[in-house]
């Protein structure tokens, strides 16, 4: 083929290729109106990455035999979710014996378990219910150090409640808002009711799209009358709301979903219209916050991010502690001001990031960002540790002596 043949026939190509890319774009844009669809994207229940263990076998992810009792909880509306209470450590070493000598596996009568009595009847225990991202199970990932690294600073003291929503692992049913909003609310009624833990004495933990979960039930929780408020809530990688993080995120950090189309505003604004869950947690933790600035009631918030972290960028952090902060000022806080006030307040701990803490009559929002530790590494670190022990120092002064 001649040289003057051969680049229009490069054009015609690379023409072709756009068209087909720029209509199987427009294919999953469309797509992405749907609500089966739309479901599937948000909360990529379908993905288990757990295909090939037994989620009724704990000790196949790592844990000491019956460490870990498999159990169900029923919801409102008739759903069951899997559940994991998790022992620490080192209360399960002072009873391994007897523990040991119980059946292993999924237990009809959770009630009926030395697990269950331990944490019933210990008024020093503490619970830590654990709200995980989206995708996967409740033993996926980086999820199981996470536990580890939840109990770490009290290790024969701090229990972890774990949960697969409706829809992900062996929970029945399909994910939504409202559903999993009913999950949160079964599960903190569980903890509350049927074991009779005091709210004082629970911490709620969310990372990625439990962050939203987490804020959601604070914030209606804080509301009622009277209201409840847990020792504290921690918010690992959190985000704005879905049309933020829809307009922010890439797969595997590389390939965009919607983020192209936040250039064109009215286009972008108009497919908003079809977003079905909200997850508006910059508005709820705003509201959260200034109930209980009204009320006089103690709060305790963390929210950690890492700079590298490639599914959802920190910066959506730093705007839910703005909202945050803005919720206990009265007439607000611009988000400049506040930046300008991290110029003074803000402590560098060089390559380990940074830490803010805003402090207030009633309250404590704590903003820290560490230079790595990814979208899920950082669930094991340290730094997670020591956010759950200020939390239940700050509700309780004596928990660590």
């Amino acid at each position: 083929m001649a040289a003057s043949d051969l680049i229009p026939s490069l054009l015609k190509y690379a023409s072709l290729s756009a068209a087909i890319a720029v209509g199987l774009y427009a294919t999953l844009l469309g797509l992405l109106t749907t609500e089966a669809v739309q479901s599937h994207v948000v909360y990529l229940h379908a993905i288990q990455m757990t295909w090939f263990k037994d989620l009724n076998v704990p000790e196949s992810f790592g844990f000491l035999r019956n460490q870990v009792t498999p159990f169900t909880i029923q919801t409102p509306d008739g759903e069951q979710l899997h559940a994991w209470h998790i022992l620490p450590v080192e209360l399960y070493r002072k009873h391994e014996q007897f523990l040991v000598a119980d059946p292993a596996g999924l237990v009809s009568d959770v009630t009926a378990r030395l697990s269950f009595q331990l944490l019933r009847d210990d008024p020093e225990a503490r619970l830590i219910i654990h709200m995980h991202g989206a995708g996967g199970t409740v033993g996926s990932g980086y999820r199981v150090p996470n536990y580890r690294a939840l109990s770490a600073g009290q290790p024969d003291k701090i229990h972890v409640l774990t949960f697969d929503y409706r829809g992900f692992g062996l929970s029945t049913g399909q994910p939504s808002e409202a559903g999993l909003m009913d999950d949160a609310r079964a599960v903190v009624d569980w903890a509350m009711n049927v074991v009779g833990i005091p709210p004082s004495r629970i911490l709620i933990f969310g990372q990625s799209m439990g962050t939203a979960v987490s804020i959601a039930i604070s914030h209606e929780l804080a509301l009622q009358s009277p209201p409840v408020l847990f020792a504290g809530t921690v918010l690992v990688a959190p985000f704005v709301d879905i049309a933020t993080l829809v307009s922010t995120y890439r797969v595997a950090g590389v390939i965009p979903i919607l983020s192209p189309l936040a250039r064109f505003p009215l286009l972008f604004a108009y497919l908003q219209r079809f977003i079905r869950d909200k997850w508006l947690s910059k508005d709820r933790i705003a509201e959260y916050v200034r109930a209980n600035e009204v009320n006089g009631e103690p709060y305790h918030l963390t929210i950690i991010h890492a700079e590298d972290d490639y599914d959802i960028p920190w910066h959506h952090s730093q705007a839910v502690f703005w909202h945050a902060v803005r919720g206990s000022v009265p007439g607000g806080i611009s988000y400049d001001e506040l930046e300008l006030k991290k110029l003074d307040a803000q402590v560098d701990l060089g390559a380990a990031g940074t830490i803010m803490e805003w402090k207030t009559d009633h309250g404590i929002i704590r903003e820290q960002i560490l230079k790595s530790g990814l979208h899920d590494v950082i669930m094991g670190y340290p730094v997670v540790t020591m956010a759950v022990m200020r939390a239940f120092e700050a509700a309780d002064p004596g928990f660590t002596n």
